[in-house]
């Protein structure tokens, strides 16, 4: 890896083409991989062909990872440069591709990753945790995809599909039970209502117990850790004649649960390790732990071949209504008073946030070329309507959890683009490819109340309302409505060498736009102007030993210029948006799927991504006890100049054997999958404490399928070698932290019909 890395990335490319051949040793067998169909280029394309770095999840694998009742964060690492991580719990996931993303936690936050959801984009950080269940497959696209898709993308798009209505009736149901309480229903009906019509009813419910005790007997919520999360998807597929179809599509979420566990000082001064006697089951919390969210949506996908061309129309509606309140301070009391802990708890902290109203609409129309000619080509418009509330609340634990503060806010955003994209086979072996988006984005944000009486008033008054927070900007003014518009372009080729290798290059930018921050009793308002990645890649894709084995290259690097970046907590508990100069990032992913023998099928994936901030004046606010490692202004700030994007680990390995046999007229088999990542910074300042350690996770899945594929028992494990990990923390009051998942076992029954 460390050889392949210095190379210049034409010849990397160039080396792994001529190594593949090399691996015939191990692949003398029979059984076939099949192809791969994807659509991130919007038609349905083989993986191989399309000049774009790309890895699938689909079939048996999502299910092993959904049995356990995993959320979306449990596709992290699963492919190569992917990175998932959150601190409200199963809400709120936060999308990390080639390093590149947003840890901002703020409820109105935007990241450079879009997750589109059955072709709607979930722009809200809420909206993209919802459940991956019934799903034909997962795309991850790499780099800009800022001309086909709709918002936000210049880091790469997340896209998943449900299983759509077929002609038959059929379905699956499936129960899994493991340790911890841990319960997983899920199942899918596939019901023709005429010749024409059918639809498919999809349902999801996973349910923990509490299984960590808070210890300190006067706090108000004693257990935690459990959680119910339910989730429906209803699908009506119509097509009355060849000319013309219809997808609707309405889905539903209720998650009850717990929000982020914070635990004061687990982290050991001057290490990154947990303090010695660390109990993952206990926490000693005097503040309240809740968390509620629920979403609904629907979306009408028609499709219109009107001979020369075909038409679509995507529209989609989103909605949710959520609340998170949690104790930030990990702890209980303060150290003003007589019993405050665990270690030092320098003031109590205890908020909550929510989005009590919310709508997005979505409107696409794109026309694409038929035929199968030279040149093909697409072309539409897209729509895009957002607004939403979000409230904040902060208690006073010393007092019994009473309110003493509240903010609410409202932001407004529209957007509108115009697309177009177009296809050359300039020869048999040679297709050219580029596309242009232009993009129009406006933005409003306004602070509509304001009242805080507690510990930290925004002025020395002792209490805070709208009027005097206004007082504190330097216009006066707490709404801000910055506009934004940009053009995009991508320029690619491929190139085939013979029926079963292609080589490709592409160029492409991406455009996030301007981010706004409210002002509270912490900071003034900010805002961030919009920020553009341009991104060069080349890589190889080819099929084979007869198609035993598959293999994707790919090397890039990429420049983003006015990166938006949150300087968040430190010790003034600061959240402040700002911009960097630029970071640039570079590496490589390597995706190879092969049997190594008829009966063992290995998936491994490698992702190597070197990114670092570059603006040389650029200072952040820093921890208020841990050890910073970066260089200081005369005022105490970090400069980060050199440092690496935060949640950004440099590797990232995943590892699938799948062991498989006939016995007794059925299939016996043994599955495993590991997923690895290298250190990553927590926050935009480096420091040892705050630096999270390498961490491997490993599963373990043994099961039988019989009945010609229609039932299937397993025994599974999650988390097998109970690794603990700090994945991430809280730095404005003391060494608090948050940990992974804990280890799991269960089992499950599956059956088709």
């Amino acid at each position: 890896m460390r050889a392949l890395k210095k190379l210049p990335p034409h010849h990397a490319v160039a080396l792994a083409v001529l190594a593949l051949p090399q691996a015939g040793a191990w692949a003398q067998q029979t059984t076939q991989l099949q192809t791969v169909t994807i659509t991130a280029e919007r038609r349905e394309e083989s993986i191989k062909d399309v000049p774009n770095s790309v890895s699938t999840l689909a079939g048996e694998f999502l299910d092993v990872l959904n049995t356990s009742g995993q959320d979306v964060r449990g596709l992290s690492g699963r492919v190569p440069s992917l990175n998932i991580e959150s601190s409200f719990g199963r809400a709120f996931p936060r999308f990390y591709i080639r390093g590149y993303g947003n840890t901002d936690f703020r409820l109105n936050a935007s990241q450079p990753v879009s997750l589109v959801y059955d072709d709607v984009v979930q722009e809200n950080p809420i909206l993209k945790g919802f459940p991956a269940f019934d799903l034909a497959q997962i795309e991850v696209a790499r780099g800009p995809q800022g001309t086909l898709f709709g918002r936000n993308t210049p880091a790469g798009v997340v896209k998943f599909d449900s299983v759509r209505p077929g002609r038959t009736m059929e379905g699956y149901g499936s129960i899994g039970i493991g340790t911890l309480g841990t319960t997983n229903l899920e199942g899918a009906m596939t019901i023709p209502l005429s010749p024409t019509v059918s639809t498919r009813i999809s349902v999801l419910d996973q349910r923990r117990s509490d299984w960590v005790d808070n210890d300190y007997d006067a706090g108000p919520t004693q257990k935690l850790e459990g959680y119910r999360d339910s989730a429906l998807r209803a699908q009506l597929r119509v097509e009355p004649s060849k000319d013309f179809s219809a997808l609707f599509n309405l889905h539903a979420r209720d998650l009850d649960g717990s929000a982020r566990l914070f635990r004061a000082n687990i982290i050991e001064p001057g290490t990154n390790d947990l303090v010695d006697g660390f109990d993952r089951e206990t926490v000693f919390y005097d503040g309240k732990n809740e968390s509620k969210l629920q979403t609904v949506g629907g979306s009408a996908r028609l499709k219109w071949n009107l001979g020369a061309v075909t038409l679509h129309s995507i529209t989609g509606y989103e909605s949710l209504d959520t609340f998170n309140r949690g104790d930030i301070d990990g702890g209980f009391g303060a150290s003003f008073l007589p019993d405050s802990g665990p270690g030092v708890i320098p003031f109590a902290s205890e908020t909550a946030d929510g989005i009590p109203k919310h709508r997005q609409l979505t409107q696409e129309f794109r026309v694409e070329s038929n035929g199968s000619g030279a040149l093909g080509w697409q072309a539409g418009v897209y729509l895009f309507d957002e607004s939403y509330d979000v409230e904040s609340f902060s208690y006073d634990s010393l007092a019994g959890g009473a309110q003493d503060g509240y903010q609410r806010i409202r932001q407004s955003n529209d957007a509108s683009a115009l697309f177009g994209a177009l296809t050359w086979q300039a020869t048999p072996a040679l297709q050219l490819r580029g596309g242009l988006r232009f993009s129009r984005d406006k933005k409003k944000l306004s602070v509509l109340e304001y009242t805080n009486s507690g510990f930290v008033p925004c002025v020395l008054s002792g209490k805070c309302t709208l009027a005097e927070l206004a007082a504190q900007e330097p216009d006066g003014d707490l709404s801000a409505s910055p506009s934004d518009s940009k053009t995009n372009w991508d320029l690619s080729a491929v190139y085939a060498l013979n029926k079963d290798v292609n080589i490709f290059a592409r160029a492409a930018t991406g455009f996030r736009a301007s981010s706004v921050q409210s002002a509270s009793a912490f900071n003034g308002k900010s805002v961030a102007g919009p920020e553009n990645n341009t991104s060069l890649e080349i890589g190889a894709k080819a099929d084979l030993f007869d198609k035993r084995a598959r293999v994707s290259f790919s090397a890039f690097s990429y420049t983003v210029k006015d990166l938006q970046l949150t300087a968040v907590g430190g010790a003034a508990n600061a959240n402040i948006l700002l911009n960097a100069e630029k970071a640039t990032g570079q590496g490589f992913e390597l995706d190879l799927t092969a049997y190594l023998t008829e009966n063992i099928l290995m998936t491994l994936g490698v992702g190597y991504n070197d990114t670092k901030i570059k603006d040389p004046g650029l200072a952040v606010a820093v921890c208020a006890s841990c050890t910073v490692t970066d260089p200081l202004t005369p005022g105490g700030q970090a400069l980060i100049d050199g440092n690496p994007l935060p949640q950004a680990p440099k590797v990232t390995t995943n590892l699938v054997l799948r062991y498989g046999r006939e016995i007794a007229g059925g299939d016996f088999y043994v599955l495993t999958d590991w997923a690895y990542r290298s250190k990553v910074n927590f926050f935009l300042y480096e420091s040892t404490e705050f630096t999270g350690k390498a961490s491997l996770e490993g599963g373990l899945r043994v099961g039988y399928i019989w009945g010609n594929g229609k039932y299937e028992a397993a025994i599974y494990g999650r988390n097998i070698t109970d690794t603990v990990r700090i994945v991430g923390g809280i730095d404005f009051n003391n060494l608090t932290g948050f940990i992974n998942e804990p280890r799991t076992w269960g089992v499950q029954f599956k059956a088709l019909f």
